[in-house]
């Protein structure tokens, strides 16, 4: 599959495995298939739903997902998955 590279505001990065079950969570969200959203509509808030997913699952305590979570982002980059996790 894929992970995310998620850089804040603070400078930390974290690495995230977009897992099945937060291709469910998109999919429940949006309805849309996930890998359909990706190839036809291509939008960057996608992106940063599933990093708010993600970050959410660690058991971080994040603000809801809209403005006030996007302003602690510096950076979202779509990665391979690590071949060696």
């Amino acid at each position: 599959m894929a992970r995310l590279k998620i850089t804040r505001t603070d400078g930390t990065e974290t690495f995230h495995e977009i897992t099945p079950s937060i291709e469910y969570a998109f999919e429940q969200s949006k309805g849309k298939g996930f890998f359909k959203a990706f190839r036809e509509d291509e939008k960057q808030s996608d992106v940063y739903w599933i990093a708010y997913e993600c970050i959410r699952r660690t058991g971080e305590v994040v603000k809801p997902f809209g403005t006030d979570f996007l302003d602690t982002l510096k950076g979202v980059e779509v990665l391979d998955s690590d071949p060696l996790a």
